[in-house]
């Protein structure tokens, strides 16, 4: 699986109250939940990200409380991956959850910057910066952790593997 996007870079401990504000959590669908991703960080990011974008930010992104909404607003929103220096372990599981790709690589975050294409094959773990030629290596997935991102998350996964069982 590759995805290639242009980056938005922010810093450490961007918590899931700037990802997604608590007075939208009574919005349900991702769609609605875009609209406001990353609003009181960075204004403009909403309504000028583009299907595939990448974030690449610091430590202990998605600290805070553990809301689902975090990821499903990112994800909504057309972004492809989100690349880290940490993530917020809850954050972490809830991204895998719903199928949004993250990665932990201080290196190809020390290496981008707003603005920059990068190219990342979730498989070998490999994240190339188009802008710089420089590739760095994350930890790849585990197969059955890329099954369930393939099959955008979870939920469909396991019904994959359910309807597999009773053909």
């Amino acid at each position: 699986m590759a995805i290639r996007g242009r980056v938005w870079k922010y810093g450490d401990h961007v918590d899931t109250d700037a990802i997604i504000p608590a007075r939208y959590l009574s919005l349900v669908t991702p769609a609605e939940l875009a609209r406001h991703c990353l609003e009181g960080l960075d204004p403009a990011f909403a309504s000028t990200v583009r299907p595939g974008d990448i974030l690449v930010v610091g430590d202990n992104f998605g600290c805070g409380s553990s809301r689902e909404h975090a990821p499903v607003a990112i994800q909504g929103a057309g972004v492809g991956a989100v690349v880290a220096r940490s993530f917020a372990r809850i954050f972490y599981r809830n991204a895998i959850n719903i199928g949004l790709p993250i990665l932990e690589c201080p290196a190809a975050v020390d290496d981008a910057e707003t603005g920059h294409e990068l190219e990342i094959n979730l498989a070998a773990g490999r994240i190339h910066n188009r802008t710089t030629g420089r590739t760095h290596r994350a930890e790849p997935y585990p197969p059955f952790m890329l099954e369930i991102i393939q099959a955008g998350g979870l939920i469909p996964y396991t019904r994959q593997r359910i309807e597999n069982r009773q053909t």
